[in-house]
């Protein structure tokens, strides 16, 4: 598996790449469903309000593995105009720019760890974590092998 996979987000077809990549390397890391799922779900969030706000910038998905826990960070950044109100974009009842205000607040929900950095000359670096207990996994890679 790669050590780090990197997607540039331009538009809406780099949403679909930067799912998909995520999904892949969360299923090689053996998160179990729907965990693929939800941090493909938090990436679309991430990712569209790069496109809507920003305009351009970039996915980094990079696995983990420390000594309790192992899993998938995501850091989302761009260089746009940064967030101005940033305790209000973390508010469910929030919307900047017209859309349904679940961006920010709806990753936060399905992702571990999530932290935000934002300010007008360095654009928005957003920081997610996706993790399992290591006895998690080597449960699950038992159960794969009394499967096959």
């Amino acid at each position: 598996m790669a050590d780090e996979v990197r997607v540039p987000i331009r538009g809406d077809a780099d949403l679909v790449v930067a799912r998909a990549e995520a999904r892949a390397m969360a299923q090689e890391l053996g998160f179990p469903r729907p965990d693929p799922t939800l941090i493909a779900t938090a990436i679309s969030e991430i990712a569209r309000n790069i496109v809507v706000h920003a305009g351009r910038g970039e996915i980094v998905l990079r696995p983990f593995d420390e000594e309790d826990r192992y899993g998938l960070t995501v850091i989302a950044r761009d260089d746009g105009p940064g967030i101005r109100d940033l305790d209000a974009a973390l508010r469910d009842d929030y919307s900047g720019r017209g859309g349904l205000g679940l961006g920010l607040p709806g990753a936060r929900r399905l992702m571990d760890d999530f932290d935000v950095r934002s300010d007008p000359e360095n654009g928005t670096t957003v920081t997610m974590r996706k993790w399992r207990h290591h006895d998690q996994l080597a449960r699950r890679r038992e159960e794969r092998r009394r499967r096959e």
